[in-house]
């Protein structure tokens, strides 16, 4: 039997627990809440031909699309939060069947919208602000309609396309319920023969454990547990890439990051130029992974030993507690304001805590209207406080943007979106640095620092290639099967850590874990991001007020401006490739630090 077992829903505590009735107070009130929104199709479809044709309709229709906006958005967080407590609870994965079943039927009915809204000359449109001076409101989001002609179909190609949403949300669906429902690990064994679970909350840690014999229990049952199903996840990311390819062709891209990239108003351009930036700097991993195994004594450097700290028992325990109490002290730099919204989303119900049976893995943080809404698996550790730091950022950047932002304006762009949790990530950082004079503590923390540039600017990126490769695959004709799919990612592995690691066949299966791979180009922005945060953090910590209300005036911009005109207002510009290369030359001094320490502790 393993030494400990993850509690069932029912043995959490309430302080522990988000309170997701802040958006239905019941079951009841939700299921009232989504047959009164099944009206919204029927609605929209009755301004079908009267877009181009009268001001009055078109001011209506975009009064209504920011009901619906915000009414879907409540649905959505409801079902898809509640079915995160337990992926194993069937009513709610069926609520969030209906929810998503709605947003197609919504987003069918108002297909006609784009196709009439860009067949109207720009003489009529400027007529129509004069006519109803209330649309001086949306011309942006008319705008940013208006500016994809050449990329929207004819009104019935649009219903069609429309129509297959529900389908092409499979994919991501499959994958999240054989990942977080059913599939089930074989316990780990340590060094002394005690069994451990593995689940997707308790692995990391497991591969952090000083015990060698452990990392490499659980990093062997874990794959070999994937291994057992790779025909079936090879198919189910195949199914998705076929979705991505069909919706850049039918809307006229010229591939899938095009048409990822376009909706983000960040131009393609910038994905390859993060790729070329950490190429041209793989010395300083091969660097990393060096220095790794020779302050781990190892004549073999694995894969199961990148996780484990290279300065050992430094870390205390650290409970949910003491974590976000450490964070509000970091982020301090920011004002009184911000450190006050934040206390209060811990004590308000803004945070689901700790794992139990069924939980989806990993953390995030979702926007509601009513407030972000965070899940945790904290596991009393730095990285579990570093991801309340993470995620805390994200949940600040949702607040203030829909506290200062219309509907119509209020959901940032996910170019933007990593910027604010990787800010809060560095804040805490510097934060732990200058309040520690212990050598062996100031190691600790700038292994982790370490790990944080491998782990988001280099590993991240190198999904982002994989990402970026295995759509080319498809795009060329090339079958998508395991075998093709475990080569490009076992090579880009040997292409980001080089010669100095063994490559472990197991982490030819890596992908099949992840995710992000079915976000549709969303990794690349970890790595923009957390270079962007870098330069944004170091700016406010080595400035004044100016610079504060600069990063504030970003956090509560939303989408009024493209996501490189709001990061150019908080003083990082996103087009200069120095904002990568200087986080990566931190990382290079953080090395010079961490070689000279290791020789006087």
């Amino acid at each position: 039997m393993s030494e400990k077992r993850i509690p069932r829903r029912s043995e959490i505590e309430e302080k522990y627990k988000w309170h997701i009735n802040d958006i239905y107070p019941s079951d009841e009130a939700f299921e009232s809440a989504l047959n009164d929104a099944g009206r919204y199709p029927e609605m929209l479809a009755g301004y079908e031909g009267k877009l181009a044709v009268s001001s009055k309709s078109m001011l209506d229709y975009m009064k209504l699309d920011d009901e619906i906006t915000k009414i879907v958005s409540n649905l959505e967080n409801y079902a898809n939060r509640k079915s995160d407590e337990d992926t194993t609870v069937s009513l709610y994965s069926g609520y969030c069947e209906k929810t998503t079943a709605l947003f197609v039927a919504i987003w069918s009915a108002g297909a006609f919208a784009v196709p009439e809204i860009i067949s109207i000359s720009d003489e009529d449109m400027e007529r129509y602000y004069k006519e109803q001076p209330e649309l001086e409101h949306y011309r942006l989001a008319l705008d940013r309609i208006r500016s994809r002609r050449k990329h929207t179909l004819s009104p019935a190609e649009e219903r069609i396309a429309a129509m297959a949403g529900e389908m092409q949300t499979s994919p991501n669906t499959i994958f999240s319920m054989l990942d977080n429902a059913d599939i089930k690990f074989p316990d780990a064994t340590d060094k002394d023969g005690k069994k451990h679970q593995i689940t997707h909350g308790s692995y990391i840690p497991l591969m952090q454990s000083d015990d060698r014999e452990l990392r490499k229990s659980a990093f062997t049952n874990l794959y070999a547990t994937y291994t057992q199903f790779e025909n079936t996840y090879t198919s189910v990311l195949g199914s998705h890439l076929k979705t991505l390819k069909f919706n850049a062709d039918v809307h006229k891209y010229e591939n899938t990051l095009e048409a990822a990239l376009d909706s983000t108003e960040v131009p393609a351009d910038v994905y390859y130029k993060l790729i070329d930036a950490v190429h041209a700097n793989m010395d300083k991993m091969y660097r990393y992974v060096a220095l790794r195994k020779k302050l781990m004594k190892l004549d073999e450097l694995h894969y199961y030993d990148l996780y484990a700290p290279i300065v050992s028992k430094a870390e205390d325990k650290i409970t949910y507690e003491k974590a976000k109490e450490t964070v509000l002290e970091a982020v301090k730099p920011l004002g009184e304001e911000y450190c006050s919204i934040m206390r209060g989303g811990f004590e308000n119900g803004w945070v689901d805590v700790y794992e139990n049976e069924g939980k989806c893995s990993g953390a995030y943080s979702a926007g509601a209207y009513v407030h972000p809404f965070v899940l945790l698996n904290h596991t009393d550790d730095l990285q579990s406080e570093f991801t309340i730091a993470h995620e805390m950022g994200h949940a600040l950047h949702s607040y203030f943007s829909n506290k200062f932002q219309s509907v119509t304006y209020a959901d940032y762009k996910i170019f933007v979106a990593e910027v604010a949790s990787t800010f809060n990530e560095n804040l805490l950082m510097q934060h732990l640095l200058r309040t520690t004079t212990d050598k062996r503590r100031r190691a600790y923390l700038i292994n982790y620092f370490l790990e944080q540039f491998r782990t988001t600017l280099y590993r991240q990126t190198m999904f982002a290639e994989f990402e970026l490769k295995i759509n080319e695959m498809q795009a060329a004709g090339e079958p998508i099967t395991t075998d093709a799919l475990c080569e490009l990612y076992g090579k880009l592995n040997d292409l980001y850590f080089g010669d100095g690691i063994v490559h472990d066949k197991e982490i030819d299966h890596e992908w099949q874990r992840i995710p992000h791979f079915y976000y549709n180009y969303y990794v690349y922005q970890y790595s923009t991001g957390f270079a962007a945060a870098i330069a944004l953090s170091e700016r406010v910590l080595n400035g004044g007020q100016k610079e504060v209300d600069d990063y504030l005036g970003f956090l509560k911009g939303g989408c009024s401006k493209t996501p490189v005109d709001l990061l150019k207002g908080a003083g990082v510009d996103m087009t200069d490739t120095k904002v990568v290369n200087d986080a990566l030359t931190m990382f290079g001094k953080l090395l010079d630090e961490m070689e000279q320490l290791a020789g006087e502790i």
